[in-house]
């Protein structure tokens, strides 16, 4: 495919097929476990029962066509008579063991409570439930399941759930059976029934793991399935023990799922647990899908941790065998063809925003989640101008004749394979990847799972214009936040874990991995403005650290301000109450809270990422100096001052990976650096740090030429140790 050719609509070839079919889903079956409904001491679980019914509320609001099959009866009623009978026993009662509760008892004591409880919890949320109670036998009647359907059909109009259950109390059933009539034998069945019967589009079953599992839930060997295909898993798969409450468990799923799939109901098995009803209807990549056609889909192989990262080294030593001009059309390719794919990369990127805002994601998150208009511009811009860099790799940075005859170069390399694990930003992964391609590096990216529908089409852009023989396995996705666990215990094929987001993240991968580790935990930015400050400058260069974008890790968090300051005129005040007047939020230190009657901050080391900042006041640069070494993030800080001197001990003293005078703290980025990208600014202070550009994930090797010298003991050799590059 050419590089300028547009990826175009997407066919079941080049998207995951397994989540097309949401596209068409009107009616909806869904079935609720008494393994969700109930904590493990049995008693109902009221908070995950209530976020069930606010999703069923949501997505009948949107106007799907909601049925509910629900287990619980039976738990509910048991646990109701027992605390009956223990509120009636005498002391010598309880000495003596007594027998459990039959079951259909059970059922018919818990079944009306099961039923008050959805029908309260869904009238607080102005939605109206109907209960129906069916046995296996009545499905033998004809004309039963023809007043079945339409009374369904008659509900669903009303926008009324129908919420079916087993009638546990009067069935006649007394073991569990299949039969070519499809008589179902518990809910699961029940629900695969329903689905057949009302012509669903879709069943979901939810249960208490994330779907079935090629082994136990619990062994970190076994992998989700998330593609059952009976051909291939129908052997392969070894079924635990039942439910730990219920009658059915993962075996009863998987056969209602089979059932229904092959009757033509796609069916996704996932966890309940979470609001993921609404994910799955959005498409997202959970839980196990059975799907009758599912034997014919072309799955991409889903490459294991050390495979991915193993082929991405490979790639990557097939790319530094190409020259410099290849190298460079590489990119412009891919400059071009992110260009040509705008529509496609937008489109998606409105789907993980609105799914963003869906889910009620933080604002910030948000402002950095969105690729706004002319940005896939700017990014092919930046890449071009990585293309035209010079070249990186094999220069020589240091020439020594060691003795006559035998000379030593220090030049430029490629780390090697980098893993590169960031949160929200899309824009992040084309940076990445033209780095890494300008440095000959191999990659694996993991982005957040906010960005995934933009991260999907950027890395399909991007690799698809690779040329073989390097291929698009020098750019690996990693899809799963399961397999970042695998990837971090290579610390023999990859060579630098590269962390960008919040502090728990990169916190967590540094205690979790040997491989070294680059990048920032936070942004906590300082601008002190010192008493001989240009006060007009001052505000221009506060205001723009503050507003331009708070989201950025770049962005100033804290305003520090000399004491002397608080006695002008006015000038000072008016920042103040310009950041107001822009909507800033401000917080003070325990000086400024007092003297210029803010609210006090719970903290003088925290990052807002939003329109909101703290204020301090000190006494002197070098109190300035303190409070930045006690508060700061190492980050980058800027003092604004017209006193050189003081200047120059702020510039000095403060040991951050980037200190400015008299300028923004905006401008510490990679391409405002010149650098054309930055794969992210790093703190450390071994290797690269501030902006990391192309050199940031360069190393050295030597390589030494003569013409049969030996050692021996340095017999014989006459050690000159002579400059050969400046000489």
């Amino acid at each position: 495919m050419s590089s300028k050719t547009p990826l175009g609509k997407q066919t079941m070839d080049s998207v995951d097929p397994t989540r097309a079919f949401v596209k068409n889903v009107k009616r909806i079956v869904v079935k609720v476990g008494t393994a969700v409904v109930t904590r493990g001491d049995g008693r109902l679980a009221l908070g995950r029962l209530g976020a069930l019914c606010e999703q069923l509320k949501d997505i009948n609001s949107q106007g799907y066509e909601v049925i509910l099959v629900t287990s619980g009866a039976v738990g509910l009623g048991r646990q109701r008579l027992r605390f009956r009978r223990l509120a009636n026993s005498s002391f010598a009662d309880l000495q003596n063991p007594q027998n459990d509760f039959d079951g259909k008892a059970c059922a018919a004591v818990g079944q009306s409570s099961l039923m008050a409880l959805y029908d309260t919890m869904f009238s607080q949320l102005d939605v109206t439930s109907s209960q129906l109670l069916v046995t296996d036998s009545v499905f033998r009647d004809e004309a039963f399941r023809k007043q079945l359907s339409e009374t369904v059909t008659s509900l669903l109009k009303l926008r009324v759930v129908p919420i079916f259950n087993e009638n546990d109390a009067v069935s006649t059933r007394k073991a569990p059976y299949e039969d070519s009539s499809g008589i179902f034998w518990d809910n699961d069945s029940l629900a695969g029934l329903l689905a057949l019967e009302l012509k669903a589009d879709l069943l979901v079953l939810l249960s208490d793991v994330e779907g079935l599992y090629s082994g136990p839930p619990t062994d970190p060997k076994s992998k989700l399935i998330h593609t059952y295909v009976k051909e291939k898993h129908q052997g392969e798969i070894t079924f635990g023990d039942k439910s730990r409450v219920g009658r059915g468990g993962m075996t009863a799923k998987v056969n209602a799922a089979v059932c229904a799939a092959y009757g033509g109901i796609p069916v996704v098995i996932t966890s309940g647990y979470a609001d993921n009803i609404k994910k799955v209807l959005r498409g997202d990549r959970i839980g196990t899908v059975f799907h009758q056609d599912a034997h014919l889909w072309t799955l991409v192989k889903e490459e294991g941790a050390r495979d991915m990262a193993v082929a991405a080294r490979e790639s990557s030593r097939q790319l530094r065998a190409l020259g410099s001009q290849e190298r460079r059309k590489i990119l412009l390719d891919v400059a071009d063809a992110l260009e040509a794919n705008e529509g496609e990369i937008l489109a998606a990127n409105e789907a993980d925003v609105a799914a963003a805002q869906d889910d009620r994601y933080e604002k910030a998150l948000i402002s950095r989640l969105a690729l706004k208009p002319g940005k896939i511009s700017a990014l092919a811009k930046s890449i071009r101008k990585v293309a035209d860099m010079e070249e990186p790799i094999g220069r020589v940075l240091k020439k020594t004749e060691l003795a006559e005859g035998l000379v030593l170069e220090k030049l430029s390399c490629p780390l090697g394979v980098l893993l590169v694990v960031f949160e929200s930003r899309p824009d992040a992964l084309v940076q990445i990847a033209s780095l890494a391609i300008q440095s000959r590096n191999g990659l694996l990216l993991k982005g957040g799972k906010e960005a995934k529908r933009s991260n999907a089409i950027l890395h399909k852009v991007i690799t698809s214009a690779i040329p073989e023989p390097v291929g698009g396995k020098l750019i690996g996705l990693v899809n799963t936040r399961d397999e970042i666990p695998d990837l971090l215990k290579l610390d023999n094929v990859i060579d630098l874990v590269i962390p960008r987001g919040s502090n728990k993240l990169v916190s967590q991968i540094k205690e979790s991995t040997k491989i070294p580790v680059l990048g920032h935990a936070d942004g906590i930015c300082h601008v002190y403005v010192d008493k001989s400050a240009n006060l007009d400058m001052a505000k221009r260069i506060v205001l723009d650290a503050k507003v331009d974008y708070p989201a950025a890790c770049n962005a100033m968090e804290t305003l520090l301000v000399h004491k002397d300051l608080l006695s002008d005129d006015g000038g000072f005040k008016q920042i103040i109450s310009e950041l107001q007047d822009s909507d800033v939020t401000l917080y003070g230190g325990p000086r400024a809270a007092t003297a210029l009657n803010l609210p006090e901050t719970n903290s003088l080391h925290y990052e807002y990422s939003s329109l909101a900042c703290s204020v301090e006041i000190v006494d002197d640069v070098n109190a300035a100096i303190d409070h930045i070494h006690e508060h700061g993030s190492a980050h980058t800080d800027c003092i604004v001052a017209e006193d050189c001197q003081v200047a120059e001990t702020f510039l000095t003293q403060v040991d951050s990976a980037a200190v400015f005078h008299n300028v923004s703290t905006r401008f510490c980025d990679g391409a405002r650096f010149g650098l054309g990208a930055e794969v992210g600014i790093s703190t450390s202070r071994i290797h690269a740090r501030g902006p990391v550009g192309v050199e940031g994930l360069l190393t050295t090797r030597w390589v030494l030429r003569g013409n049969g010298q030996i050692v021996d003991a340095d017999r014989g050799v006459e050690y000159t140790h002579k400059d050969l590059l400046n000489s």
